[in-house]
């Protein structure tokens, strides 16, 4: 089976666009904190993409307006300037500015489904350091549902090739949050069957992103090398099954 690479970034960049500006006037020292945006996020993702030549679907939109990477009807699908604003403001930042990203994604996973592929999408993100008083005990997180096995595999894969190339940086699974969780490779893993779609969360440490740049520069060609030879492992799986759980004949 014919297998195609999608790179996205929910929360790459904290602008806002300027008909919304004037709800953020005191509020914006936050669009550059972690909840602002995902620091480095988008960095990987255009690296990712670059060296796996896959299609890139990207948002530079803070998240503080509205929430890509959440589903409509979530309690924190706008941000909290938004959440007392006029239906009608919330609408039309939805159909701007959420909808046309969601239905981006969501075609390119189909139409590569509907030819016949299987589609792994990395989600490119990143966490801070230390929330609510607690030091986050990783330096990249692998988000995943444990109950789709092409999940599970790639996982697997994607670890072992950051520890062969990054011994040093601490790799965990559904930390620091959890796979299952509410988010786009959620939202898609529910139209599309475990043989066809495979979505990975991909969690960066902000230390590493705010310490010194030509550290950070080297360690995310190391990243996207070994993510690129974790998904080049995947074929491996064709020896016991199509990394789906299902024996090959």
């Amino acid at each position: 089976m014919e297998t195609r690479t999608l790179i996205s970034c929910e929360h790459g960049g904290n602008r806002v666009p300027t008909p919304y500006r004037h709800l953020f006037a005191e509020h914006r020292e936050l669009l550059t904190t972690h909840r602002g945006y995902d620091a480095g996020a988008l960095a990987v993702a255009r690296e990712l993409a670059r060296a796996l030549r896959a299609p890139l679907v990207v948002s530079i939109t803070s998240r503080l307006l509205v929430d890509l990477n959440r589903s409509p009807g979530h309690p924190r699908l706008y941000g909290e300037m938004l959440r007392t604003a006029p239906v009608e403001l919330r609408r039309e930042v939805f159909e701007r500015h959420y909808l046309p990203y969601r239905e981006r994604g969501e075609s390119l996973v189909a139409d590569a489904v509907a030819s016949g592929a299987r589609v792994i999408h990395l989600s490119s993100h990143s966490f801070t350091p230390e929330l609510d008083g607690e030091v986050r005990n990783a330096d990249v997180g692998l988000l995943y549902d444990p109950a789709r096995p092409g999940e599970v595999a790639l996982c697997t894969e994607l670890q072992a090739a950051l520890a062969a190339r990054t011994p040093q940086l601490k790799v965990r699974r559904n930390y620091p949050y959890r796979g299952t969780a509410d988010g786009f490779c959620t939202w898609l893993r529910r139209r599309f069957p475990p043989e066809r779609y495979i979505g990975i969360e991909l969690e960066i440490n902000q230390k590493h992103v705010l310490g010194a740049p030509d550290t950070w520069r080297a360690l995310r060609r190391l990243l996207v090398e070994a993510l690129a030879a974790g998904l080049a492992g995947t074929t491996a799986c064709r020896t016991q099954g199509d990394c789906d759980g299902t024996p090959t004949s």
